[in-house]
Protein backbone atom coordinates (compact mmCIF):
# COMPACT_ATOMS: atom_id res chain seq x y z
CA UNK A 1 0.00 0.00 0.00
CA UNK A 2 1.29 3.21 -0.93
CA UNK A 3 1.89 5.76 2.33
CA UNK A 4 -0.44 7.99 3.19
CA UNK A 5 1.34 10.96 2.00
CA UNK A 6 1.34 10.46 -1.43
CA UNK A 7 -2.13 11.62 -1.96
CA UNK A 8 -4.13 13.31 -0.35
CA UNK A 9 -6.78 11.99 1.63
CA UNK A 10 -10.27 12.33 1.27
CA UNK A 11 -12.47 13.51 3.76
CA UNK A 12 -16.10 13.37 3.49
CA UNK A 13 -18.29 15.52 5.88
CA UNK A 14 -17.33 19.18 6.81
CA UNK A 15 -18.52 19.20 10.00
CA UNK A 16 -16.40 19.48 13.46
CA UNK A 17 -14.63 16.48 12.60
CA UNK A 18 -13.71 16.56 9.25
CA UNK A 19 -12.67 20.01 9.41
CA UNK A 20 -10.39 19.20 12.90
CA UNK A 21 -9.02 16.33 10.97
CA UNK A 22 -7.63 17.98 8.13
CA UNK A 23 -6.43 20.66 10.04
CA UNK A 24 -4.58 18.08 12.29
CA UNK A 25 -3.58 16.31 8.76
CA UNK A 26 -1.95 19.70 7.63
CA UNK A 27 -0.25 19.97 11.25
CA UNK A 28 1.62 16.52 9.91
CA UNK A 29 2.44 17.72 6.23
CA UNK A 30 -0.63 15.72 5.00
CA UNK A 31 -3.00 16.84 2.37
CA UNK A 32 -6.73 16.80 2.25
CA UNK A 33 -9.34 17.30 0.13
CA UNK A 34 -12.58 18.06 1.90
CA UNK A 35 -16.38 17.16 0.42
CA UNK A 36 -19.11 18.26 1.40
CA UNK A 37 -22.52 18.06 0.45
CA UNK A 38 -24.36 21.18 1.88
CA UNK A 39 -23.97 24.26 -0.55
CA UNK A 40 -23.12 25.96 2.53
CA UNK A 41 -21.86 25.39 5.26
CA UNK A 42 -24.31 25.97 8.72
CA UNK A 43 -23.87 23.74 11.51
CA UNK A 44 -26.88 21.89 13.42
CA UNK A 45 -27.83 22.39 16.65
CA UNK A 46 -27.40 25.01 19.06
CA UNK A 47 -24.36 25.47 21.71
CA UNK A 48 -21.94 22.74 22.48
CA UNK A 49 -19.86 21.54 25.59
CA UNK A 50 -15.93 21.78 25.20
CA UNK A 51 -13.91 19.86 28.04
CA UNK A 52 -10.48 19.88 28.79
CA UNK A 53 -9.38 16.99 26.76
CA UNK A 54 -11.16 18.83 23.54
CA UNK A 55 -9.92 22.43 24.06
CA UNK A 56 -5.99 21.48 24.50
CA UNK A 57 -6.22 19.75 21.25
CA UNK A 58 -7.80 23.01 19.57
CA UNK A 59 -5.47 25.12 21.49
CA UNK A 60 -2.47 23.21 19.77
CA UNK A 61 -3.67 23.20 16.18
CA UNK A 62 -4.37 26.97 16.66
CA UNK A 63 -8.19 26.90 16.38
CA UNK A 64 -8.72 28.02 19.90
CA UNK A 65 -7.83 31.71 19.12
CA UNK A 66 -10.31 32.17 16.67
CA UNK A 67 -13.34 31.29 19.26
CA UNK A 68 -11.66 33.03 22.05
CA UNK A 69 -13.86 36.24 21.56
CA UNK A 70 -17.47 34.08 21.50
CA UNK A 71 -16.70 31.24 23.62
CA UNK A 72 -17.11 31.20 27.60
CA UNK A 73 -15.54 29.52 30.36
CA UNK A 74 -18.09 28.64 32.92
CA UNK A 75 -17.44 29.50 36.58
CA UNK A 76 -18.88 25.57 37.72
CA UNK A 77 -21.54 22.60 36.63
CA UNK A 78 -24.55 22.58 39.03
CA UNK A 79 -26.75 20.43 39.54
CA UNK A 80 -30.16 21.45 40.50
CA UNK A 81 -33.92 19.37 42.00
CA UNK A 82 -36.46 20.61 39.02
CA UNK A 83 -38.87 20.66 41.79
CA UNK A 84 -37.25 22.57 44.12
CA UNK A 85 -34.72 24.14 42.55
CA UNK A 86 -32.40 23.00 45.28
CA UNK A 87 -28.96 23.09 44.48
CA UNK A 88 -28.14 19.18 44.78
CA UNK A 89 -24.59 19.74 43.73
CA UNK A 90 -21.55 22.14 42.40
CA UNK A 91 -18.52 20.68 40.40
CA UNK A 92 -16.18 23.97 39.90
CA UNK A 93 -14.57 25.07 36.39
CA UNK A 94 -13.59 28.37 35.13
CA UNK A 95 -9.71 28.97 36.88
CA UNK A 96 -10.02 25.44 38.58
CA UNK A 97 -10.45 23.89 35.76
CA UNK A 98 -7.46 25.42 33.78
CA UNK A 99 -5.22 24.44 36.36
CA UNK A 100 -6.68 20.48 36.91
CA UNK A 101 -6.79 19.60 33.81
CA UNK A 102 -4.29 21.88 31.67
CA UNK A 103 -7.02 23.92 29.58
CA UNK A 104 -9.69 25.53 29.27
CA UNK A 105 -13.62 24.82 29.92
CA UNK A 106 -15.62 26.10 27.40
CA UNK A 107 -19.22 26.60 25.85
CA UNK A 108 -19.94 27.74 22.77
CA UNK A 109 -22.30 28.30 19.63
CA UNK A 110 -21.56 24.80 17.50
CA UNK A 111 -21.24 27.76 14.53
CA UNK A 112 -18.66 29.26 16.24
CA UNK A 113 -16.65 26.19 16.26
CA UNK A 114 -17.11 25.65 12.99
CA UNK A 115 -16.59 28.87 11.78
CA UNK A 116 -12.99 28.83 13.37
CA UNK A 117 -12.21 25.25 12.73
CA UNK A 118 -13.01 26.63 8.96
CA UNK A 119 -10.42 30.18 9.57
CA UNK A 120 -7.39 27.36 10.80
CA UNK A 121 -8.15 25.27 7.55
CA UNK A 122 -8.09 28.28 5.11
CA UNK A 123 -4.79 29.18 6.23
CA UNK A 124 -3.36 26.28 5.05
CA UNK A 125 -2.46 25.19 1.51
CA UNK A 126 -2.82 21.57 2.19
CA UNK A 127 -6.63 21.70 2.47
CA UNK A 128 -8.67 22.26 -0.06
CA UNK A 129 -12.50 22.43 0.69
CA UNK A 130 -15.72 21.46 -1.75
CA UNK A 131 -19.18 21.75 -1.14
CA UNK A 132 -22.31 20.79 -2.81
CA UNK A 133 -20.41 17.48 -3.36
CA UNK A 134 -22.55 15.01 -2.05
CA UNK A 135 -20.80 11.25 -1.92
CA UNK A 136 -22.40 8.52 -3.85
CA UNK A 137 -20.44 5.85 -4.44
CA UNK A 138 -17.13 4.21 -3.12
CA UNK A 139 -15.47 1.42 -5.04
CA UNK A 140 -11.97 -0.35 -3.95
CA UNK A 141 -9.33 -0.82 -6.90
CA UNK A 142 -5.69 -2.70 -7.07
CA UNK A 143 -3.49 -1.89 -3.72
CA UNK A 144 -6.21 -1.48 -1.95
CA UNK A 145 -7.40 2.43 -3.91
CA UNK A 146 -10.24 3.90 -3.45
CA UNK A 147 -12.81 5.74 -5.84
CA UNK A 148 -15.17 7.90 -4.41
CA UNK A 149 -17.89 9.53 -6.89
CA UNK A 150 -19.36 12.74 -5.41
CA UNK A 151 -22.16 14.32 -7.39
CA UNK A 152 -22.86 17.57 -7.63
CA UNK A 153 -26.21 20.11 -7.19
CA UNK A 154 -26.49 20.21 -11.37
CA UNK A 155 -25.67 16.18 -11.55
CA UNK A 156 -22.70 16.20 -12.78
CA UNK A 157 -20.41 14.06 -10.91
CA UNK A 158 -16.68 13.52 -9.88
CA UNK A 159 -14.76 10.35 -9.35
CA UNK A 160 -11.70 11.00 -7.59
CA UNK A 161 -8.86 8.77 -6.34
CA UNK A 162 -7.28 8.37 -3.49
CA UNK A 163 -5.62 5.51 -1.02
CA UNK A 164 -7.98 6.50 1.96
CA UNK A 165 -11.15 8.05 2.27
CA UNK A 166 -12.59 9.15 5.99
CA UNK A 167 -16.28 9.46 6.97
CA UNK A 168 -16.92 12.20 8.32
CA UNK A 169 -20.10 12.49 7.53
CA UNK A 170 -22.29 12.16 10.69
CA UNK A 171 -24.58 9.16 12.23
CA UNK A 172 -26.77 9.05 8.58
CA UNK A 173 -23.25 8.26 7.37
CA UNK A 174 -23.04 7.12 3.54
CA UNK A 175 -19.28 5.99 4.11
CA UNK A 176 -20.53 3.37 6.48
CA UNK A 177 -22.72 2.06 4.16
CA UNK A 178 -19.49 0.63 1.93
CA UNK A 179 -18.30 -0.89 5.29
CA UNK A 180 -18.81 -4.82 6.18
CA UNK A 181 -19.52 -5.03 9.59
CA UNK A 182 -20.64 -1.45 10.41
CA UNK A 183 -23.53 -0.41 12.54
CA UNK A 184 -26.70 0.94 11.55
CA UNK A 185 -27.99 4.29 13.38
CA UNK A 186 -31.06 3.69 15.46
CA UNK A 187 -33.43 6.03 17.23
CA UNK A 188 -32.20 6.01 21.08
CA UNK A 189 -36.05 6.12 22.41
CA UNK A 190 -34.99 10.11 23.58
CA UNK A 191 -36.08 13.21 22.07
CA UNK A 192 -33.12 16.39 22.78
CA UNK A 193 -35.60 19.48 22.59
CA UNK A 194 -33.67 23.01 21.33
CA UNK A 195 -33.41 26.29 21.64
CA UNK A 196 -31.84 29.27 22.17
CA UNK A 197 -32.74 32.41 23.87
CA UNK A 198 -31.60 36.14 24.54
CA UNK A 199 -30.79 36.85 27.67
CA UNK A 200 -32.94 40.01 27.28
CA UNK A 201 -36.13 38.34 26.29
CA UNK A 202 -38.53 37.29 28.74
CA UNK A 203 -37.61 33.54 28.57
CA UNK A 204 -34.08 34.57 29.08
CA UNK A 205 -34.63 36.77 32.23
CA UNK A 206 -37.09 34.02 33.90
CA UNK A 207 -33.58 31.55 33.55
CA UNK A 208 -31.84 34.35 35.08
CA UNK A 209 -34.63 34.29 37.97
CA UNK A 210 -33.43 30.18 38.64
CA UNK A 211 -29.89 30.01 37.86
CA UNK A 212 -26.45 31.62 37.72
CA UNK A 213 -26.27 32.37 34.11
CA UNK A 214 -22.13 31.96 33.86
CA UNK A 215 -22.35 28.72 34.92
CA UNK A 216 -23.44 24.94 33.27
CA UNK A 217 -26.94 23.99 34.76
CA UNK A 218 -28.53 20.89 34.58
CA UNK A 219 -32.51 20.41 36.18
CA UNK A 220 -32.99 16.87 37.17
CA UNK A 221 -36.61 15.74 37.46
CA UNK A 222 -37.81 11.74 36.43
CA UNK A 223 -39.41 13.08 33.45
CA UNK A 224 -36.87 14.79 32.09
CA UNK A 225 -34.05 16.72 32.60
CA UNK A 226 -32.56 20.39 30.90
CA UNK A 227 -29.40 21.63 30.31
CA UNK A 228 -28.48 24.83 30.15
CA UNK A 229 -25.74 27.50 29.34
CA UNK A 230 -24.35 30.67 27.97
CA UNK A 231 -23.45 31.56 24.51
CA UNK A 232 -21.92 34.09 22.65
CA UNK A 233 -20.21 36.35 25.47
CA UNK A 234 -23.35 35.92 27.77
CA UNK A 235 -25.57 37.66 24.91
CA UNK A 236 -27.70 34.34 24.82
CA UNK A 237 -28.69 31.36 26.89
CA UNK A 238 -28.45 27.49 25.27
CA UNK A 239 -31.27 25.59 26.40
CA UNK A 240 -31.48 21.66 25.43
CA UNK A 241 -34.55 19.44 27.25
CA UNK A 242 -34.41 15.43 27.14
CA UNK A 243 -37.89 13.95 27.26
CA UNK A 244 -38.44 9.65 26.62
CA UNK A 245 -40.65 8.67 23.97
CA UNK A 246 -42.70 5.67 22.89
CA UNK A 247 -43.77 6.88 19.67
CA UNK A 248 -42.45 7.26 16.45
CA UNK A 249 -39.16 9.91 16.33
CA UNK A 250 -40.62 11.72 13.17
CA UNK A 251 -43.83 12.13 14.53
CA UNK A 252 -42.85 13.90 17.44
CA UNK A 253 -42.80 18.15 16.21
CA UNK A 254 -45.31 19.69 19.20
CA UNK A 255 -43.84 20.64 22.30
CA UNK A 256 -46.73 19.19 23.90
CA UNK A 257 -44.84 16.36 25.21
CA UNK A 258 -42.27 19.00 26.80
CA UNK A 259 -44.36 21.29 28.19
CA UNK A 260 -46.59 18.71 29.99
CA UNK A 261 -43.28 17.18 31.36
CA UNK A 262 -42.36 20.42 32.97
CA UNK A 263 -45.72 20.82 34.37
CA UNK A 264 -44.31 18.38 37.23
CA UNK A 265 -41.59 21.06 37.79
CA UNK A 266 -41.32 24.04 39.95
CA UNK A 267 -43.75 26.87 38.81
CA UNK A 268 -40.93 29.12 37.43
CA UNK A 269 -39.19 25.99 35.11
CA UNK A 270 -42.17 25.50 33.62
CA UNK A 271 -43.09 29.19 33.17
CA UNK A 272 -40.24 29.19 31.62
CA UNK A 273 -40.61 26.45 29.21
CA UNK A 274 -43.83 28.10 28.39
CA UNK A 275 -42.11 31.67 27.77
CA UNK A 276 -39.97 29.84 24.68
CA UNK A 277 -41.25 30.83 21.74
CA UNK A 278 -39.93 27.71 19.36
CA UNK A 279 -38.75 24.53 20.77
CA UNK A 280 -36.91 22.21 18.03
CA UNK A 281 -37.24 18.47 18.13
CA UNK A 282 -34.01 16.59 17.65
CA UNK A 283 -34.48 12.81 17.85
CA UNK A 284 -31.60 11.42 19.29
CA UNK A 285 -29.91 8.28 17.13
CA UNK A 286 -27.22 6.10 17.64
CA UNK A 287 -24.48 4.02 16.42
CA UNK A 288 -23.27 1.64 18.36
CA UNK A 289 -19.47 1.52 18.46
CA UNK A 290 -18.55 -1.61 18.77
CA UNK A 291 -19.45 -2.29 15.51
CA UNK A 292 -16.57 -1.88 12.39
CA UNK A 293 -14.97 1.71 11.81
CA UNK A 294 -12.78 0.91 8.57
CA UNK A 295 -12.27 -1.69 6.10
CA UNK A 296 -9.60 -1.45 3.44
CA UNK A 297 -9.01 2.63 2.68
CA UNK A 298 -12.11 3.63 4.74
CA UNK A 299 -12.16 5.09 8.03
CA UNK A 300 -15.01 6.71 10.22
CA UNK A 301 -14.73 8.83 12.47
CA UNK A 302 -17.01 10.96 14.46
CA UNK A 303 -21.15 10.77 14.63
CA UNK A 304 -20.10 8.04 11.86
CA UNK A 305 -18.48 5.77 13.97
CA UNK A 306 -19.77 6.05 17.45
CA UNK A 307 -22.48 8.32 18.11
CA UNK A 308 -23.88 7.72 21.71
CA UNK A 309 -26.55 9.89 23.41
CA UNK A 310 -25.38 13.05 24.98
CA UNK A 311 -25.71 12.58 28.61
CA UNK A 312 -21.36 12.91 28.90
CA UNK A 313 -21.30 15.92 27.34
CA UNK A 314 -18.93 14.56 24.96
CA UNK A 315 -19.82 14.21 21.31
CA UNK A 316 -18.00 17.12 19.87
CA UNK A 317 -15.30 16.19 21.86
CA UNK A 318 -14.57 12.34 20.96
CA UNK A 319 -14.73 13.95 17.07
CA UNK A 320 -12.06 16.24 18.33
CA UNK A 321 -10.50 13.80 19.86
CA UNK A 322 -10.46 10.74 17.20
CA UNK A 323 -9.34 13.43 14.36
CA UNK A 324 -6.11 14.39 16.35
CA UNK A 325 -4.94 11.31 17.60
CA UNK A 326 -5.79 9.66 13.61
CA UNK A 327 -3.39 12.43 12.13
CA UNK A 328 -0.67 11.63 14.66
CA UNK A 329 -1.19 7.79 13.73
CA UNK A 330 -1.30 7.97 10.62
CA UNK A 331 1.72 10.56 10.38
CA UNK A 332 4.08 8.30 12.39
CA UNK A 333 3.48 5.44 10.55
CA UNK A 334 2.62 6.23 7.11
CA UNK A 335 3.90 3.17 5.61
CA UNK A 336 2.43 0.86 7.22
CA UNK A 337 -1.27 2.59 7.06
CA UNK A 338 -3.19 -1.03 8.07
CA UNK A 339 -1.66 -0.92 11.32
CA UNK A 340 -2.12 2.58 12.42
CA UNK A 341 -5.86 2.35 11.64
CA UNK A 342 -6.00 -0.36 13.56
CA UNK A 343 -4.40 0.64 16.47
CA UNK A 344 -6.29 4.04 16.23
CA UNK A 345 -9.52 1.99 15.86
CA UNK A 346 -8.71 -0.39 18.79
CA UNK A 347 -7.52 2.31 20.84
CA UNK A 348 -10.57 5.19 20.50
CA UNK A 349 -13.21 1.82 21.14
CA UNK A 350 -11.35 1.44 24.76
CA UNK A 351 -11.87 5.08 24.92
CA UNK A 352 -15.42 5.50 23.98
CA UNK A 353 -16.36 2.26 25.94
CA UNK A 354 -15.62 4.42 29.00
CA UNK A 355 -17.53 7.53 27.55
CA UNK A 356 -20.35 6.03 27.22
CA UNK A 357 -20.62 3.92 30.27
CA UNK A 358 -20.66 7.54 31.98
CA UNK A 359 -23.24 8.66 30.08
CA UNK A 360 -25.22 6.04 30.96
CA UNK A 361 -24.72 6.62 34.29
CA UNK A 362 -25.08 9.87 34.22
CA UNK A 363 -28.59 9.24 32.53
CA UNK A 364 -29.67 7.16 35.28
CA UNK A 365 -28.76 9.83 38.02
CA UNK A 366 -30.06 12.94 36.14
CA UNK A 367 -34.05 10.71 35.93
CA UNK A 368 -34.11 9.26 39.16
CA UNK A 369 -36.77 8.64 40.96
CA UNK A 370 -38.07 7.81 44.86
CA UNK A 371 -34.90 5.77 46.52
CA UNK A 372 -32.46 5.49 43.80
CA UNK A 373 -33.05 9.73 43.97
CA UNK A 374 -32.67 9.71 47.46
CA UNK A 375 -29.13 7.78 47.26
CA UNK A 376 -28.20 10.28 44.49
CA UNK A 377 -28.55 12.98 46.47
CA UNK A 378 -27.35 11.66 49.86
CA UNK A 379 -23.94 10.42 47.51
CA UNK A 380 -23.90 14.39 45.66
CA UNK A 381 -24.36 15.90 49.13
CA UNK A 382 -21.50 14.14 50.94
CA UNK A 383 -18.91 14.67 48.03
CA UNK A 384 -16.53 17.77 48.04
CA UNK A 385 -16.64 20.06 44.57
CA UNK A 386 -13.54 19.01 44.33
CA UNK A 387 -13.80 15.25 44.91
CA UNK A 388 -16.65 15.26 41.82
CA UNK A 389 -14.34 16.77 39.95
CA UNK A 390 -11.76 14.01 40.35
CA UNK A 391 -13.96 11.77 39.40
CA UNK A 392 -13.66 13.26 36.13
CA UNK A 393 -10.09 13.14 35.66
CA UNK A 394 -9.93 10.29 33.26
CA UNK A 395 -11.73 12.29 30.76
CA UNK A 396 -10.75 15.76 30.98
CA UNK A 397 -7.28 14.61 31.67
CA UNK A 398 -6.86 12.80 28.73
CA UNK A 399 -3.90 13.91 26.06
CA UNK A 400 -2.41 12.98 22.88
CA UNK A 401 0.24 10.21 23.19
CA UNK A 402 3.99 12.10 23.62
CA UNK A 403 5.48 11.41 20.01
Amino acid sequence: MEPVSTKPVLIAGAGIAGLTLAVALARQGIASKIFEQAPQLHAFGAGLQLSPNATHILAELGVLPHLHDLALQPDCVQLKDAKSLRLLARVPLGKFAQTRWNAPYLVAHRADLQQALLTQAAASPLIKLSTGMRLSKISTGAHDRISACFKEENGASQTIESHLLIGADGVWSQTRQNIAGGASNRFSGQIAWRTTISTESPAGKAFCQIADINCVTAFLHGDFHLVAYPLRAGREINLVAFTPTGKNAVAVTSPVVLLDAFAHASNQLARLAELVEHWTPWPLNTVDFTAKWSAPGLVLIGDAAHAVTPFAAQGAAMAIEDAALLAQMLAQNPATMPNAIASWEESRKTRLARVARRGALNKLAWNATGPVALARNFMLRVKSPESLAADLDWLYGWRLPQV
